[in-house]
C-alpha cells in the first residue's frame, strides 16, 4: 500500500513538473540548485484533496436568501489594506530528481525522439554477467542458498532429514556455483562543442539565454550517451578554448570573426574526435553580426566541406541582442538550405528557449 501511495505521489509530482516545465526551462534558479547527481526543482505545495464537514443549519452559501453582491465568506468584498499580515503564505515543495528523470520528462513534454548514435560496431564495451548455475567452479563463486537447497532436497529424498532437528550438511555433490558470460555491447561516444560569440554586442542577458539552453541540451544528450565530453570555445575576433565557468561569465569587447571559432572547432575534431567513431554535436550561439562578408564566405565553406560532414548535427542559435539581430542566420539559410544536418534557430528571448531546443534536438540524430 505504501509503495502504491509513493508511486501515486511521484506521478502527481511528475505531472506537475511537466505542466510547469516551460517555466522551469527559463528559470536560472534551477541551474543554481544543480548537484552532482540530482537537481532540485521547487514546485507549489501539493494539498491532498479531502472532505471538510461544517455545522448544519448555520446559514451561509447555498442556504437561505441572498442579494446580488452579498459576500460569500467573511472578509470578501472588503477593500484590502496595505499592512503587514500575520497569515502564512504559499510554501514551495522542493523535489529532487536525477538527471535521467529530468531528461525523460523533457523528452516526453517536447516529444523529442530517441537519438540513433553512429559508431564503429568493432568498438565494444565488455561486462561480466552471472546468468546461470553450474556444478563446478571456484569457491569464491559458490552459491550458498542453492547449495543448501540442494542438500535439503537430497536429505528429504533419502529420508535423513529430521524436522525436529533440522541440520543440513552439504556434501561435494550438493555444491552449486554461479556461472558467468561476457556481454559485449557496441560502445558509442559523443562530444558537445559549444561556441559562443562574446563580442561587445553580446550582453549578459544573451549569455544567460545560452547558459539556460546549454543546461537542457546537456541534460538530454547525457541521457542518450554513456560517454560524453563537453568542450567550450569563446570568440570575438579571435577564438580560444576555455572552461565552463569562463564560457558563461566572460564579457569581451571588439569585433566578431565567426570563422575563427569554426576553425578551432575543426581543429579539435581533427585532433581527437574521429567522425567514424564519435557522435559530434557543435552548437554555436551568436547575435549574427559577423564583421565582413568575406568571413561569412569562409564560414560557409568550412561548414559545407568539413564541419557538416563530420557532425551528427551542427546547430546555430541566433540570440537577439539589444542592438538587434545580424545577417548571419539569413546567410546560412539561403546558402546551406540543401544540407540536412544544419539546424538553425532564432532565439528572441528566454521564452523562445523551448522552441529552440525542440528545433535542435527534434530530429533524433
Amino acid at each position: 500500500m505504501i509503495e502504491q501511495d509513493l508511486k501515486r505521489f511521484k506521478d502527481i509530482i511528475r505531472g506537475r513538473i511537466k505542466k510547469e516545465l516551460r517555466k522551469f526551462i527559463s528559470n536560472t534558479e534551477l541551474i543554481g540548485k544543480k548537484g552532482k547527481e540530482l537537481v532540485t526543482i521547487p514546485i507549489p505545495q501539493i494539498d491532498i484533496p479531502r472532505f471538510v464537514y461544517g455545522d448544519k443549519q448555520q446559514g451561509g452559501t447555498g442556504q437561505g436568501e441572498g442579494d446580488v453582491g452579498t459576500p460569500l465568506a467573511p472578509g470578501e468584498g472588503q477593500e484590502g489594506k496595505s499592512q503587514a499580515g500575520n497569515m502564512p503564505g504559499e510554501h514551495l515543495l522542493e523535489v529532487e530528481l536525477t538527471f535521467e528523470e529530468l531528461a525523460e520528462i523533457l523528452g516526453e513534454e517536447l516529444e523529442l525522439p530517441r537519438i540513433k548514435p553512429k559508431g564503429d560496431a568493432d568498438i565494444q564495451s565488455k561486462r561480466v554477467r552471472y546468468t546461470s548455475i553450474g556444478l563446478s567452479g571456484p569457491e569464491s563463486l559458490r552459491h550458498f542458498k542453492r547449495t543448501y537447497r540442494q542438500a535439503l532436497k537430497r536429505q528429504i529424498i533419502s529420508g535423513t532429514y529430521d524436522p525436529k532437528r533440522p541440520v543440513i550438511i552439504p556434501v561435494r555433490e550438493d555444491r552449486r556455483y554461479r556461472m558467468w558470460k561476457d556481454e559485449r555491447k557496441p560502445e558509442t561516444k559523443a562530444v558537445i562543442i559549444y561556441m559562443m560569440d562574446v563580442s561587445g554586442s553580446m550582453g549578459n542577458e544573451q549569455k544567460e539565454i545560452v547558459r539556460l539552453e546549454a543546461f537542457w541540451i546537456d541534460t538530454w544528450l547525457k541521457s542518450q550517451y554513456k560517454n560524453i565530453e563537453v568542450r567550450y570555445i569563446i570568440h570575438d575576433a579571435v577564438a580560444r578554448e576555455v572552461d565552463r565557468e569562463t564560457f558563461f561569465h566572460t564579457r569581451e569587447s571588439g569585433g566578431t570573426s565567426i570563422s575563427s571559432a569554426y576553425k578551432l572547432c575543426l581543429k579539435m575534431i581533427e585532433e581527437k574526435y574521429n567522425p567514424s567513431t564519435w557522435n559530434i554535436y557543435p552548437f554555436h550561439f551568436s547575435d549574427g553580426d559577423n564583421w565582413s562578408g568575406n568571413d561569412t564566405d569562409e564560414c560557409i565553406k568550412l561548414l559545407r566541406e568539413q564541419l557538416l560532414p563530420a557532425s551528427n548535427i551542427f546547430c546555430y542559435g541566433q540570440v537577439e541582442s539589444e542592438y538587434g539581430s545580424g545577417q548571419f542566420l539569413k546567410d546560412l539559410k539561403e546558402r546551406l538550405h540543401d544540407t540536412d544536418n544544419l539546424i538553425t534557430s532564432q532565439i528572441e528571448n528566454k521564452d523562445a528557449i523551448v522552441k529552440s531546443i525542440k528545433e535542435f534536438l527534434g530530429k533524433g540524430k
